[in-house]
């Protein structure tokens, strides 16, 4: 051991090296939960230096003068000066002071010098010359200087210190470990110096050491409260799914935000933008938020409710979006099938009568077109509001497409009951707006008993049904009865019937001829369509009408077309075809007809086309004529007279034939009807026209043809419709 130094040095500083070791793996530890922070890692690297230090302070003085010695000495000088310097960014990190270059420069030159003085043995470890000579001038100039100027870089970084008694401590620190410094070099005696040599050191860095454990706890602290926002984010984010309701999500958001920034004056506000869009505030009352974690923290928070209440108010939307009218508001008809499901799942446990109105505005298509779809809609708006007012806010209402409307009242009264409300609703709704005729509404009416099965889609057929009869009939109000379902049954029957019909080819073709009326030779045929069930011809008027509404007249229509062709070359006659309205109206109508005619002469085909089919469109059905004709076909107009043409329309019709209805032959014989043929005829022949009379079923309504100067005719007196002709 060193003659001169005493035990009690060698324990403080074996002490102070364990405690600077102890701190080393404090920082490593708090390191770890806090790497991001650069003062971290100088605090490490200079309490690893300081343990250093300490250490071989405390080595040196325990080893005996010699080569061990002085080695030991020359890493303890080496150590104190990387300590020293270590300071200047350590203190920088702490308190962003200037930038310390030309500091650090200019004491790494001084100590290092100093350390090479000490290697060469120029001085010794406790500054004294070979000769014995105490703190000389190189050892002032290479260690007290660069020590003063790391002093004065510590004193203006520590000033910089915002609080005020973490700087008081500091300087009180560095004025401690100054005067010490300054003792070891004033006091007389070996031993104390050697003491405060080693000891000076401690108050700087205890003051350092504190404070950056403070700030490392600091540190921890930030990390644990970043931790615990994180976890408040994602609780309110978990309860922003399940809280619809944006104002109760943000209490329980301010309650977060208050506990863990301990300000119980933070609150929130929520705000309705356009287009579903929210903004949401929180912040303490009274204060701008400074720390940038916890601004971060109350704008994630308030960023969570607008989300959540834009997300539910874009779901409430979507939701009355899918059961919701866009334009009338009413319920739609997913609404309507599940209120119906409900309503009568109720009505049977509660044995009371559920009814269903079925609605429609007569006319709509015609309204729409003729004033514009804005008309149109507001109608369907005036319509929805006139049912809402008139059967009460407590019953159902839905529009279901179009211009159908749907009432389902549950605890229905009587039928009576039932027909004047429906009457009501009709009668009421001519009066709702007085700028234009307003179509009126057709209602049907069906119920459903306690104990009969529960079947949603059957009611609101059989509500349906009840209203088309009501146009049917014209009557407004109709209630689905017993009759009424008998007789959708038997054309629901016959519909089948005919669909079978056409798919077993039990239609077939008669002809009827067209003969001169003076000679009654056969001038052509008229094909008419027949259908043969079972071995029997069913009577037109039977199936007719059902084949133009179901669309099967278009098939019939067709194979009519293929066996009149085939008849112009069996019987080398000109046939005439009667062309539906419906199927006239089918787009491929003119590619269809051309196909199957094919190579013929066009001049043996006759197409009869009914006034009602010329009133359809009539731009496009003039076009399609024309075609026709300079094909070389001719075109005949059907039962004149019965429809809407009037007489000074014959000359803009894109006709060649005149077909009089038969129910202005039966009147030839009284004066009004035989001045109405005259008058017809006469138009006919000044446009050119050829005149065809139709019904012709005795002598005398032949002769008075004959006069009037009809030259051609049909009847079942002159040949009743056959498969063959009928000669004379």
């Amino acid at each position: 051991m060193h003659e001169s130094t005493t035990i009690w040095i060698i324990i403080t500083q074996s002490v102070a090296a364990g405690a600077a070791a102890g701190l080393c793996v404090l920082h490593t530890v708090w390191r770890d939960d806090d790497n991001q922070r650069p003062h971290n890692r100088w605090t490490l690297l200079w309490s690893i230096t300081l343990a250093v230090v300490f250490l071989f302070d405390a080595l040196t003085g325990a080893t005996p003068a010699g080569p061990t010695h002085h080695a030991l000495s020359i890493i303890a000088a080496t150590a104190l000066a990387a300590a020293i310097l270590l300071a200047l960014p350590v203190a920088q990190t702490f308190s962003d002071g200037p930038p310390y270059r030309w500091h650090l420069i200019t004491a790494t030159t001084l100590f290092t010098a100093h350390i090479l003085l000490l290697a060469t043995g120029t001085i010794t470890d406790r500054g004294e010359l070979r000769d014995g000579t105490t703190h000389t001038l190189l050892d002032i100039t290479t260690f007290l200087v660069p020590a003063a100027i790391v002093g004065t870089y510590l004193t203006s970084t520590i000033l910089r210190t915002p609080r005020r008694r973490t700087r008081t401590a500091l300087l009180a620190s560095a004025a401690l470990a100054v005067t010490l410094l300054v003792l070891s070099y004033v006091l007389p005696g070996p031993d104390l110096r050697a003491a405060l040599t080693s000891a000076w050191l401690i108050p700087l860095v205890v003051g350092l050491e504190i404070l950056a454990l403070r700030r490392i706890r600091h540190g921890q602290h930030a990390a644990e409260l970043q931790s615990s926002m994180r976890d408040a984010q994602a609780r309110i984010s978990n309860l922003a799914w399940y809280v619809k309701d944006p104002h109760a999500l943000l209490r329980r958001a301010e309650d977060e935000a208050r506990t863990l920034l301990d300000d119980a004056s933070v609150s929130g506000t929520i705000r309705t933008l356009s287009r579903g869009r929210f903004v949401t505030e929180l912040a303490p009352a009274g204060r701008n938020v400074a720390d940038p974690t916890e601004r971060k923290f109350l704008f994630a928070l308030a960023n969570i409710v607008s989300s959540a209440a834009e997300r539910h108010a874009l779901a409430d939307r979507l939701s009355r979006a899918a059961y919701t009218d866009a334009l009338t508001g009413l319920p739609n008809r997913p609404s309507l099938e599940q209120h119906l499901v409900n309503a009568l799942e109720r009505a049977n446990v509660e044995r009371s009568r559920v009814a269903v109105l079925y609605a429609d505005l007569d006319g709509f298509k015609r309204a729409n077109d003729q004033y514009g779809h804005a008309w149109g809609d507001h109608l369907l708006v005036l319509a929805a509001s006139h049912l809402r007012k008139t059967v009460g806010s407590d019953v159902m209402v839905a529009r279901i497409g179009g211009d159908e409307f749907v009432v389902v009242i549950e605890r229905a009264g009587t039928d009576a009951d039932l027909v004047a409300l429906a009457t009501k609703v009709r009668h009421e709704f001519q009066s709702a707006t007085t700028t234009r005729s307003v179509p009126r509404i057709s209602l049907g009416i069906t119920t459903w008993e306690p104990g009969t099965q529960i079947d949603p889609d059957a009611l609101l057929r059989c509500a349906d049904t009840a209203m088309l009869e009501a146009k049917r009939k014209k009557a407004g109000v109709v209630l689905f009865d017993q009759n009424l379902e008998s007789r959708v049954a038997a054309e629901a029957r016959l519909r089948r019937e005919i669909d079978e019909a056409v798919d077993q080819g039990d239609f077939c073709v008669h002809f009827q001829p067209i003969v001169d009326t003076t000679t009654l030779q056969v001038l052509g045929l008229e094909a008419l369509a027949r259908w043969e069930d079972n071995g029997t011809l069913r009577a037109p008027a039977d199936w007719l009408t059902y084949a133009e509404d179901s669309g099967l007249i278009v098939s019939i229509g067709n194979m009519t077309f293929r066996q009149a062709f085939a008849a112009t070359e069996r019987f080398d006659l000109p046939v005439a075809v009667n062309i539906s309205a419906r199927q006239f109206a089918e787009p491929s109508f003119l590619e269809d007809i051309t196909d199957a005619w094919g190579e013929r002469a066009w001049e043996m085909l006759t197409i009869e086309i009914t006034e009602s089919a010329l009133l359809h469109d009539s731009l496009q059905t003039a076009s399609i004529l024309e075609q026709l004709r300079e094909k070389g076909a001719r075109i005949a107009l059907d039962d004149f007279g019965t429809g809407y043409n009037s007489l000074a329309r014959l000359a803009s019709l894109p006709i060649d034939i005149l077909k009089i209805d038969q129910s202005f032959v039966r009147d030839i014989l009284t004066v009004p009807g035989h001045a109405v043929l005259q008058a017809v005829v006469a138009l006919a022949t000044a446009h050119g026209l050829e005149v065809v009379a139709e019904g012709v079923e005795r002598v005398d309504e032949l002769e008075a043809l004959v006069a009037l100067g009809v030259t051609k005719a049909q009847g079942n007196m002159l040949g009743r419709p056959a498969a063959a002709v009928p000669l004379r």
